[in-house]
């Protein structure tokens, strides 16, 4: 394994324990003998979590539009990765369940679960089993949402205790919770999941009773963070000598003016909010919430439901258009985050949502202000912004300084209008994996071989649904 630089180690000197630990039983899989008439290094097929006929079918002919080797192999390890190597498919109450870890971490985070099996989607609705695997992560979604809609991370197994490092936290845990940092993406992240799921099955299982339960709390809980009526229930406090591992002010956070918005406590990077009016997060909550109004009226025939998160979308984009915009000297942009008091944090991180990655989203109302807002993030103007030898891109306080995240520049090429720009970006994506035929957490800008996570699955898929939408749309991008 190659050297990998990361915050482990402060964890360890901040007395938190090390990430990563518990998963021995998947990890050697990379050990052993992969398949070796494919080139790839993913798994044995018998050694592989969950095994799709319409994954391996779409691998081969996905390939075959691939004229470069070397992304061609990358792609085979890692569109299947999350399928490979991170599910736990079973059943609950007689329906599908399925956790979804990380890779290195044994807990299911909604946001990295959700966006692990995005890709996945399209090949459903011709893949029974496949299918069912995908109403299970919707189904453990709802339950993890019914634990604590103030979660971000749930544990596989929802009787095992904490992840090591919270079980000290100052907040309220509840059993099967595996990290309580509020991140308003956590919310939007399974209706993303669950309206696509929609679309691309029209199967209407998993939404059920409970799931109406779900969403209704996570509207509340985003208008309680609205912070209208008081600071909400939500506190955190974590010790350690990492700033962004908890929040100021008594665990609330840093002050907001409430003007619409709605407040996270931490980013989607599990990072500390400066100001806890996350642009992209907000931008991310109205897309979210039209996308449940939609569904709350086709299938759940709940008006009441779908009024309320309308309301509530529109009050969140009026204000963003208020507050969540500002002047450079290149013209307007969105800032990264807003207190409603007139302070504007000018920046972006890799994790997404980002301001890179709002069209990913389907989250951009003004295509001008993205474009300019753009330019800005990827420039030395954006402080997490870094440029070396092995490449150029977005990183964050995660990682820290130099370290640049290929999950940026998996975004970049998805936001680009450009040959040129995607290109450029294929090739940086390529030197960032070091070898590895595996896509990272971070890399140091000058050596690729210094990174950090071997085995992140949401990166990795993140870059099989890259290859997978330009393989169908600009092959000759891949060769």
């Amino acid at each position: 394994m190659q050297q990998e630089w990361t915050r482990r180690a402060l964890l360890k000197a901040a007395g938190v324990a090390a990430i990563g630990t518990g998963m021995q039983s998947i990890a050697p899989l990379y050990a052993r003998a992969m398949d070796a008439d494919e080139g790839s290094r993913r798994p044995k097929p018998e050694d592989r979590r969950f095994r799709s006929t319409a994954v391996e079918e779409f691998l081969k002919q996905t390939r075959t539009r691939i004229g470069d080797a070397e992304l061609a192999i990358m792609f085979v390890n890692c569109f299947p990765n999350t399928l490979d190597t991170t599910v736990e498919p079973g059943q609950f109450d007689g329906k599908p369940d399925t956790a979804v870890i990380t890779g290195d971490i044994p807990a299911m985070w909604l946001r990295d679960s959700s966006a692990q099996v995005w890709a996945y989607l399209p090949l459903a609705a011709k893949d029974e089993p496949l299918r069912a695997l995908l109403e299970g992560v919707i189904r453990r979604q709802t339950r993890c949402i019914l634990i604590d809609p103030y979660a971000n991370a749930f544990m596989a197994d929802l009787n095992a205790p904490a992840l090591p490092w919270s079980l000290k936290d100052k907040t309220e845990m509840k059993p099967g919770v595996g990290e309580r940092k509020w991140e308003l993406d956590s919310l939007c992240y399974p209706i993303r999941l669950a309206y696509g799921y929609w679309k691309q099955t029209g199967d209407t299982r998993p939404f059920d009773a409970q799931w109406r339960q779900a969403m209704t709390l996570a509207v509340e809980t985003m208008v309680v963070q609205q912070r209208k009526q008081g600071l909400g229930p939500y506190r955190f406090q974590r010790y350690s000598f990492i700033s962004t591992e908890t929040l100021p002010a008594d665990g609330f956070g840093n002050p907001v003016k409430p003007v619409g918005l709605i407040a996270s406590g931490f980013r989607p990077s599990d990072d500390a909010c400066i100001f806890p009016f996350l642009v992209p997060s907000n931008l991310f909550a109205v897309t979210s919430l039209r996308q449940l109004a939609e569904m709350a009226n086709s299938l759940l025939h709940d008006a009441a439901l779908a009024n309320r998160a309308h309301a509530l979308a529109a009050e969140v984009e009026s204000a963003l258009q208020k507050y969540a915009i500002t002047q450079t000297p290149e013209g307007t942009i969105w800032a990264y985050e807003v207190d409603g008091f007139g302070s504007q944090l000018l920046m972006d991180d890799a994790n997404v949502p980002s301001l890179l990655g709002l069209p990913y989203l389907a989250s951009s109302p003004d295509p001008a202000l993205y474009e300019r807002t753009r330019k800005f993030v990827w420039s030395e103007r954006n402080p997490w912004f870094f440029r070396g030898t092995a490449g150029e891109g977005i990183g964050g306080p995660h990682e820290g300084k130099d370290m640049i995240w290929p999950m940026s520049q998996i975004i970049f090429a998805f936001t680009s209008k450009s040959d040129v720009e995607i290109r450029k970006a294929l090739a940086m994506i390529k030197t960032s994996s070091a070898g590895s035929g595996f896509i990272h957490e971070s890399f140091f800008k000058d050596d690729p071989k210094k990174f950090t996570r071997t085995w992140f699955a949401w990166a990795n898929t993140l870059f099989g649904e890259l290859i997978a939408t330009l393989a169908a749309s600009n092959p000759a991008l891949l060769r």
